[in-house]
């Protein structure tokens, strides 16, 4: 029987890895990882050329990764001293970014990850001061011992969960978001959004067959109410789509689509219209 080459969700960290090694190698890249190959390896690209969509895929990837680049560098500017990285996978930030040595990154994820990463990345040195937490963050003690500590070092922190609530039941991101609520040094989380309508594409997509053994599992009724029952608030909403056209990147959609899309636009409603491209982004949350 042929393994799946999604095994599990650590393994989408070497395609993501793959698509950052790729728009670093464009002459108009919107950042340079240029680390990524190294961690991609081959696996990354199997994974990447199996996938449908890849090319949207490809573009989601490099707003993603300057959207959240954009908004550590904020963060810092305002006097964030800590970075922790949940489910970190394959990111290079702290090596690719150019950071104060004073700030702390910490990285937690599984130790299968991080004894791989730090085995590539044995002679390469980080702009900040990192740390790498072999952690299993579905364990909630193990993850509350760990916010705990941090807490108590850091003046104000920002948490980044790049990749990991989509992949969370709602039940396991009440958990989470609880548990970082707690922490009163964490001033800020960043975290993925989908429309209900993008979930519902996605399945249809042929996603769903080659994502079964890590699907996406977080679906609220309600995406901004949820967080706000728990404790947090939309500081700041960047959608890919807007990102996309203020970068002169815009989602390279098929020509009919696109035909579809801009005869739909003049016949929709300005407020139907806005939820549509507003299918995906980044939410920067704050305590409320």
């Amino acid at each position: 029987m042929t393994e799946p080459l999604i095994r599990d969700v650590s393994d989408t960290a070497f395609w993501i890895a793959h698509h950052r090694a790729q728009e670093t190698g464009r002459p108009d890249a919107l950042f340079s990882d240029p680390l990524a190959a190294r961690l991609a390896g081959e696996r990354g690209g199997k994974i990447a050329a199996a996938m449908p969509n890849s090319r949207m895929i490809g573009w989601s990837v490099a707003i993603r990764t300057r959207i959240i680049d954009d908004c550590i560098r904020a963060a810092v500017d305002e006097g964030v001293d800590t970075v922790l990285n949940l489910g970190a996978g394959l990111d290079t930030r702290p090596y690719r970014m150019s950071l104060p040595a004073s700030l702390h990154w910490i990285e937690a994820d599984y130790a299968r990850i991080v004894e791989y990463k730090e085995s590539r990345l044995a002679h390469e040195h980080p702009h900040c001061e990192l740390e790498r937490e072999k952690v299993d963050l579905a364990d909630r003690a193990e993850r509350q011992k760990l916010f705990s500590r941090i807490n108590a070092q850091a003046t104000k922190v920002i948490v980044l969960t790049e990749g990991v609530v989509p992949y969370l039941s709602v039940e396991a991101a009440a958990l989470l978001a609880d548990d970082l609520r707690a922490q009163d040094r964490v001033r800020y989380w960043l975290v993925d959004y989908f429309s209900p309508q993008a979930m519902k594409y996605r399945k249809r997509s042929g996603m769903g067959r080659m994502m079964q053994n890590a699907p996406f599992r977080f679906a609220p009724d309600d995406w901004f109410g949820f967080f706000r029952q728990h404790g947090w608030q939309a500081r700041q909403i960047r959608y890919l789509a807007e990102e996309g056209e203020r970068l002169h990147r815009p989602i390279p959609l098929p020509w009919p689509v696109k035909a579809t899309m801009k005869i739909g636009s003049l016949l929709m409603s300005k407020k139907r219209w806005d939820a549509m491209r507003r299918f995906a982004g980044y939410v920067l949350l704050e305590p409320c």
